[in-house]
């Protein structure tokens, strides 16, 4: 029985192993047919037993190798007697072959899995024109099946993206469109977008894209979606980052509605009025571009003069009344107020009694009623004390006066002088007595002559001359002085009385005619006039006069920059006027509004009630580095109330006034005097104020110390000479030339430090040498100069040279370096000029020689430009050849536009006097060919003498 199934067993196992002989016996057949000894080639199909095809539960997929890991590929399959792998078109060797077997309890049918490894190495040596590819062939009774292929590559990933995002700038709801092209690599890598190191998800912003070709889509650009992008590369084997673009969302400027026109700026007659719009609308962010155009507008306004009311004559008088009194009225019509004017002031009516005191009121004369008599006796004898004790007084002036004048020993003489120009007097002192002449006390009679010689027409300058007229007690000790008086005035007259001074008679800036009126005074009178120079003070006030005609001339007020150019023609005929100009030294009157910031001095000239037919030109110092990008900067004057006003932005177009901004000063062409002052708005954080940084240095009272004193000041000579002024009287040396530094508005405090001492000769006290001003100190400083002290010792007296360095800087902005090399030693130090001498010679200049351009030449010139030319050689290119290129409006309203130009040309070049220049311009314009600074002087003298005479002069 046991070998019965045992040899049962082995007929069924012998059956079952029958076709897999008959394979292996057929394949090695076909094998030897083909000419191959390895038995490895099956056939494509072979004969089976009837049943079912092969069915591929599980196919070989497409595989990556990672670096140098294998990879396995595997195939399941039912009914399956065998599974063979084929690569490349070649069989799989069945040693390289895992395989198992099972059974499906469903059906019942045998199910058989396969599994071969592929290395890297296999890969990289196959060489096809398609990639490495593996398929599986099972076997049944029926036949044979073939599963897919599968595609072995080996993965990679580069590190070099083919494009990065590159950053942009896009206005808002603009379109943004990153491109980024990931690098090479097998599988192709997958593209993520970072957003500041965080993923962007589009499915949850429907306003991003990511999905177009790895690129990064916004359609609307918003303010939220400016940021720092990145693109991320991945795949099986690595992570690649781009390079991360900034996106930049910016808002451009837009204008706000403009506000209502304001009132008329003057009560009464033509002004203007004003209506202002901000570039808040909206206002520009993230470098966005600021407004186009004007934020301020201006038109001509008329506004109806109010007329005052007066009064009509009185009326007839009433009848007496019973109580003896009749009336009489008037009305306020002649004319009524009107437009805002006032109304009369006084009475509508009078009242009195008409009947001379006769009338009878309760039965008693009005004579008798006592209390009204003895009223009138007090008001009497008050009026008669009053009256005689201001003849009291006037007697004891005039006993005084001829006391005082009885004492007094002088001596005059009229001696020719050469004449300097209008309206400034020049004193020479000359001591015949040989000793100190500044020991003058009331205790010592000096003898001594002095000459005081006046050149020109004689003014009495105010308020120096008042200051000398009122304080006699102060040339007292001058009793012995012998005084000669020299006027050329007196000369052309023919006057050669020496006992008598002719001085202009004046009061105030009123006109003057040409018939002037002289007073004469005695010598004795003129002890006021008579002073010592030498005990006037260092600190000179900042105030200049002269007296102009219808020849006009130039007024300059020394070492400050600022200058009055008044042209000819401007002031009438037969009138002249004393006009004067000064610089306010105390706390400016013009408060900063916001961020505004004053730029200049503030400026007056005047009479304020002066008329004049031509526009003059007002130079006035700035310390803005200009740049209509950065400034906003305007011209402002005070109204009588002493409230500030804008007159026009520099960028402005008017025909009322003309401003020329140069580099260091501005040039205003204006038709009335009053205070002038121009305020910066900085636009910008890179809006730059330009100061004057100096060092000046002297000994303290200790005798080891020395005091340096660094001054950081507005750019303007008139700020610099206070500082100069104030330094004279604390005997302060200035140390090294002053330099220039540029200071930003960017809120950033100013820092002054001491650096490179001397070791072993000097010290300087711990926590010291480094000093820090705030921001707003220094951008809003103005009034008084800012200054920093540092005191040093010296270790011996010994010691009397000192170098070290001054550091100013302003943070994150411009630093300037000051070289201290001095001696402390008064005899060995160097001296360095306070000021060029440029300007202070005459401070007053009338007539042709306060004028760079002759008479005659400028007569020709605006005959020649003034008329319209087809070719458009006219005055607008004389403006353009003097680069005048903006607001040419305002020189068309003016009777002679060339005349007007040729005014701001002299007032911009009154140091140099370029005629070189002025020459090219007209030589390029093609109108004239002569060199202006070619003429000879035989010709200016002559050209002058011509015009003074033609003019009555």
């Amino acid at each position: 029985m046991g070998r019965a199934a045992a040899a049962g067993g082995g007929a069924g196992g012998a059956r079952r192993w029958l076709p897999w002989l008959g394979l292996c016996f057929w394949a090695a057949g076909a094998a030897a047919a083909r000419g191959t000894d390895n038995g490895e080639v099956l056939p494509e199909s072979i004969p089976s037993a009837p049943g079912t095809l092969p069915h591929f539960i599980e196919e070989p997929d497409d595989a990556y190798i990672i670096k140098s890991n294998p990879i396995a590929l595997r195939c399941k399959a039912r009914p399956a007697m065998q599974i063979f792998f084929k690569c490349n078109g070649e069989w799989v060797h069945q040693n390289e072959h895992v395989s198992e077997e099972s059974l499906d309890e469903s059906s019942g049918l045998k199910v058989r899995e396969v599994f071969i490894n592929v290395t890297r190495q296999q890969v990289e040596d196959f060489h096809g024109p398609e990639d490495y590819w593996c398929q599986c062939v099972a076997w049944s009774h029926l036949g044979t099946s073939k599963s897919r292929k599968a595609s072995v590559r080996i993965a990679y990933l580069r590190k070099n993206f083919e494009q990065d995002p590159q950053g942009r700038e896009v206005p808002i709801e603009g379109m943004i469109v990153l491109h980024c092209r990931p690098p090479e690599g097998v599988p192709a890598a997958e593209v993520e977008w970072l957003k500041n190191e965080e993923p962007i998800d589009s499915e949850q912003d429907e306003n991003i894209d990511t999905r177009a070709d790895h690129n990064l889509i916004i359609r609307q650009a918003r303010l939220s979606d400016s940021g720092n992008y990145t693109c991320m590369a991945a795949n099986i084997v690595a992570k690649r980052r781009s390079l991360s673009a900034t996106v930049v969302v910016y808002v451009n400027g837009g204008w706000s509605s403009w506000t209502e026109w304001s009132a008329c700026n003057v009560r009464c007659g033509r002004g203007w009025q004003k209506r202002s719009r901000t570039c808040t609308n909206p206002a520009p962010l993230n470098g966005g571009a600021f407004c186009e155009g004007m934020s301020v507008q201006k038109i001509t306004c008329t506004s109806l003069c109010p007329v005052d009311g007066s009064w009509e004559v009185w009326s007839e008088w009433s009848v007496c009344s019973p109580e003896c009194e009749h009336l009489r009225i008037r009305e306020c019509t002649a004319p009524p107020p009107r437009n805002g004017g006032k109304f009369c002031e006084g009475l509508s009516q009078e009242s009195e009694n008409c009947t001379d005191g006769l009338c009878i009121l309760d039965k008693k004369p009005l004579h008798e009623i006592k209390p009204q008599s003895i009223e009138n006796a007090s008001d009497i004898a008050l009026y008669s004390g009053l009256g005689a004790a201001v003849v009291a007084v006037a007697v004891l002036v005039i006993g005084v006066t001829l006391y005082r004048r009885s004492q007094s020993d002088y001596g005059v003489d009229v001696i020719d002088s050469s004449a300097l120009t209008g309206g400034f007097q020049t004193f020479n002192f000359k001591t015949v007595r040989q000793g100190n002449s500044l020991l003058l006390n009331s205790s010592m009679q000096p003898d001594l002559t002095v000459s005081r010689t006046y050149s020109g027409p004689i003014c009495l300058q105010d308020p120096l001359d008042k200051e000398l007229m009122t304080e006699a007690s102060l040339f007292n000790p001058l009793s012995d002085i012998k005084v000669k008086v020299q006027s050329s005035f007196m000369v052309s007259l023919g006057v050669s009385e020496r006992a008598e001074y002719h001085g202009k008679n004046h009061s105030g800036t009123f006109p003057h005619g040409n018939n002037r009126s002289f007073s004469t005074m005695h010598p004795r009178n003129k002890t006021p006039y008579i002073q010592n120079l030498s005990s006037l003070p260092t600190r000179t006030e900042l105030r200049t006069t002269g007296v102009f005609g219808h020849l006009g001339g130039r007024l300059v007020m020394p070492n400050t920059g600022v200058s009055l150019l008044i042209p000819h023609g401007a002031i009438p005929e037969e009138n002249s006027w004393e006009i004067y100009m000064s610089i306010n030294q105390g706390e400016p009157s013009l408060q900063s509004d916001g961020s505004e910031v004053l730029l200049s001095p503030e400026v007056t000239c005047g009479p304020p009630d002066m008329i004049v037919t031509t526009p003059f030109a007002l130079t006035i110092p700035h310390c803005a580095d200009v740049s209509s990008e950065h400034w906003n900067i305007h011209l402002k004057k005070r109204t009588q109330q002493g409230k500030w006003e804008e007159v026009m932005s520099v960028e402005d177009e008017s025909t009322s006034c003309y401003c020329l901004l140069d580099p260091f000063a501005c040039h205003v062409l204006l038709d009335s005097f009053g205070t002038y002052a121009l305020t910066g708005e900085p636009i910008t954080d890179c809006a730059v104020k330009q100061l004057k940084v100096a060092v000046f240095g002297c000994m303290s009272c200790n005798s080891l110390d020395y005091n340096l004193r660094v001054y950081c000041v507005d750019n303007t000579p008139w700020a610099f000479q206070e500082v100069v002024s104030d330094e004279r009287h604390q005997g302060g040396q200035l140390l090294e030339e002053p330099k220039l530094l540029h200071f930003k508005g960017n809120t950033f405090s100013l820092q002054i430090s001491v650096l490179d001492i001397p070791p072993f000769l000097w010290r300087i006290k711990p926590f010291t040498a480094c000093q820090e001003v705030p921001f707003s100190r220094v951008w809003c400083s103005n009034w008084q100069p800012l200054h920093c002290a540092f005191s040093l010792e010296r270790y011996t007296p010994t010691t009397t040279q000192l170098s070290c360095k001054i550091c100013i800087r302003q943070l994150k902005g411009h630093e300037q370096i000051l070289q201290v090399q001095t001696s402390i030693l008064e005899s060995e130090r160097e001296t360095i000029t306070f000021f060029a001498q440029e300007d202070s010679t005459f401070p007053a200049q009338t007539g042709p020689k306060a004028f760079k351009i002759p008479y005659s030449i400028r007569q020709r010139i605006c005959a020649t430009f003034d008329t319209p030319n087809a070719k458009g050689k006219d005055w607008q290119m004389l403006a353009q050849k003097n680069s005048i290129n903006r607001n040419l409006s305002y020189f068309a309203t003016q009777s002679s536009p060339s005349a007007v130009i040729l005014n701001l040309w002299e007032a911009r070049h009154q140091h140099d006097g370029d005629l070189d220049s002025l020459a090219c311009a007209l030589e390029e314009i093609g109108r004239t060919h002569t060199k202006l600074s070619n003429i000879a002087e035989s010709q200016l003298d002559e050209a002058d003498f011509n015009y003074s005479r033609q003019n009555g002069l």
